[in-house]
């Protein structure tokens, strides 16, 4: 049984939530670019101390749930049934996250991202991120060192996945023809 969090844990998630949410109710209003982050801070009704306590950068109000996204593709392959193979589980989960970035309501902020250089670039930066904390856990799972081409590469294959697949009229096809190459790819690395 998962404990429930604190009061304090919930106050803070309550915090970070409605910053997040002003934020990006100002910027899909107004344009990135022309909302600041003491604008943000008024509309949230926070100092910018506290902003800035819950968000390390004005681009990572628009991606406050990159943590939550990284740590899901973690948990993927480390929390999966041990007789279950990787790739289906990566495949799984990759399709669950397409899901949500596809679903109504996600597009204007993808076109508000796609849009601005400064979060095109944030972007980009963070799925390098995701994929050097998958590509870790892939080789921790498989006993592998951490700098290991082939969980490395698997990893960068599942975030791109992501990626091509919120750009594609069938997104949910889109994963499973990347994934039916990450998966002949991974096995002819990793022969059973």
């Amino acid at each position: 049984m998962t404990a429930q969090p604190g009061r304090r844990e919930r106050k803070k998630a309550a915090t970070r939530q409605k910053i997040a949410d002003a934020a990006l109710r100002l910027f899909l209003e107004q344009g990135y670019d022309a909302v600041g982050i003491r604008d943000v801070a008024a509309e949230a009704d926070v100092a910018v101390t506290t902003l800035f306590s819950h968000f390390a950068a004005k681009e990572a109000l628009v991606f406050e749930r990159a943590e939550d996204f990284e740590q899901r593709l973690v948990a993927a392959v480390s929390d999966r049934a041990p007789d279950e193979p990787l790739v289906p589980a990566l495949r799984r989960e990759i399709h669950a996250q397409v899901r949500h970035c596809t679903a109504d309501g996600a597009a204007p902020i993808w076109h508000l991202i796609d849009a601005t250089p400064a979060l095109r670039e944030y972007e980009e930066s963070m799925r390098l991120r995701h994929a050097d904390a998958l590509a870790a856990a892939v080789a921790a799972d498989l006993h592998l060192p951490p700098t290991s081409t082939a969980c490395r590469a698997i990893a960068r294959f599942a975030i791109d996945a992501y990626s091509l697949a919120r750009e594609a009229s069938d997104p949910q096809a889109a994963v499973d023809e990347v994934f039916q190459m990450i998966d002949a790819a991974w096995s002819a690395a990793h022969p059973s």
